[in-house]
């Protein structure tokens, strides 16, 4: 029973650490399980070469090196890892010197980022706790508890207590290839619960961001939430307004193309979170039948499309959140007398305001955002040269899409996207039938259309006289 037992040694000066830690339940404090390479199924084949340069110079230089987090999870998991985080004693300044290809960015939370062409391998410095005496190195918080910055650094034991939840504190040595778990998350892979490393109210209010994670995570990992850190997700919800907009446009980025959007939507209407998000959509589902099926739909696509390889775009996905929204302040202004599309216009201009408040969404976003809208009124004017006008613009073939969504929705009667899915797909001779048998004349036909004669022009004399 001894075997191996000098691997669980520290350095000197450490507590000596136990394999299977304390049984106390988890957060009740630092609790070390050492598991050995033997004994896990984790594998340097599963990492990026990227990372292990980054680990082997930190540890050929004298610092502890770990990768951390979602990368160890899903290896334990049986998930290909994608994200490599690496945790080190080494700060800021120090990593700058060790890599020439890094940068150090963020306020609220320095980090470094070390690029290898495209992959970007981010490190960040253990962190100790934020009410302790650091000298000049202090984390604020804002009278609500809200972590405001926090470049407080610390130990491993400190880090691995200061991440959010028991899955991610799992820290693979790479000086012996060893795991080490903090707060057994390995036991909680085990029994696939989700859970929050000390107490939630508190970690929440430190970060209201732990409440999308803890969705994103369920929704992604297919676990359920601890009890303890579901119980005040409801009632802590209104602390998302509190978040930056920008930081929140990422995300949603994330909790809707990661490839589980429509059980990801679910579970932030359920527990009260989407309507700190897009509170427009929310009311607008409450009203209008179709909305909450043309949501789910658009998700299902991106999900479909994600699990598919294939590209995905925000501006489609924002295009169906918004939506509803924009429909009912359009209908709202059209029964004041607005034309349709000034309506249209000024219902997308209004709407867009007010979900910039709760969530920025980048011109390069927006722009095509608005296209799509624009051209759910064009679709329907087929007629002359119109139908092939707009299959030539740009953002056709998302409007396209988006038509199809509204009529699965039940938003529109079916019909007008059978004709446009046949006019993508015929020849010349059929696209001129497929105008004639909706009232309108062959494409490029002078038929039917009244013009003004047009005046001969007389010839002159240079002398400017008429011939």
């Amino acid at each position: 029973m001894f075997k191996g037992f000098t691997r669980f040694l520290q350095r000197p000066g450490d507590r000596l650490k136990t394999l299977l830690g304390s049984q106390d339940g988890p957060g009740d404090g630092p609790r070390l399980r050492i598991i050995p390479r033997e004994d896990h199924t984790v594998s340097r084949k599963l990492f990026s070469d990227a990372a292990l340069k980054v680990l082997y110079r930190l540890h050929n230089a004298g610092f502890e090196a770990y990768l951390v987090g979602g990368c160890i999870r899903d290896s334990l998991i049986g998930r290909i890892p994608k994200d490599f985080d690496v945790a080190t004693d080494a700060t800021p300044e120090q990593l700058r010197d060790l890599f020439r290809n890094s940068r150090i960015i963020g306020r609220r939370f320095r980090i470094v980022h070390v690029r290898f062409g495209r992959e970007v391998i981010e490190v960040t410095t253990f962190r100790g706790k934020p009410n302790d005496d650091h000298g000049e190195h202090l984390a604020h918080q804002s009278e609500h508890g809200l972590l405001l910055r926090d470049n407080v650094w610390g130990n491993i034991e400190e880090d691995a207590l200061r991440r959010d939840f028991t899955v991610n504190a799992l820290y693979y040595n790479i000086a012996d290839f060893s795991i080490h778990d903090w707060a057994d998350g390995v036991r909680d892979i085990e029994s696939r619960t989700l859970r929050l490393i000390g107490d939630p109210v508190t970690r929440y209010r430190e970060d209201p961001v732990r409440m999308l994670r803890a969705i994103r995570f369920a929704a992604k990992l297919d676990f359920h939430l601890d009890a303890a850190t579901e119980a005040p997700i409801r009632e802590l919800a209104p602390l998302l307004l509190q978040i930056p907009p920008a930081r929140l446009f990422d995300e949603v980025l994330k909790l809707f193309l990661a490839g589980h959007a429509v059980a990801t939507f679910q579970a932030l209407r359920e527990y009260d979170l989407f309507a700190m998000l897009f509170p427009e959509a929310d009311e607008a589902m409450a009203e209008l039948p179709w909305a909450e099926p043309l949501i789910e739909r658009a998700l299902a696509n991106t999900d479909a499309r994600i699990r598919d390889e294939r590209p995905v775009t925000p501006a489609f996905l924002f295009a169906a959140l918004l939506w509803p929204g924009v429909t009912r302040r359009m209908e709202t202004l059209t029964a004041e007398g607005m034309p349709p599309i000034p309506a249209l216009q000024a219902a997308s201009q209004q709407a867009v305001s007010r979900q910039l408040q709760h969530i920025s969404i980048p011109k390069r976003f927006s722009l095509p955002m608005r296209d799509i809208w624009d051209l759910q009124q064009r679709l329907p004017k087929r007629r002359g040269k119109r139908a092939l006008q707009t299959r030539e613009h740009p953002r056709f073939r998302a409007a396209y899409d988006f038509l199809l969504l509204r009529e699965e929705a039940g938003e529109l009667a079916p019909g007008l996207g059978q004709w446009w899915t046949a006019f993508q797909d015929a020849d010349d001779h059929e696209r001129r039938r497929l105008i004639d048998k909706i009232g309108g004349e062959p494409a490029g036909s002078a038929k039917g259309r009244t013009r003004r004669p047009r005046k001969r022009r007389r010839r002159t004399s240079s002398s400017g006289q008429h011939d």
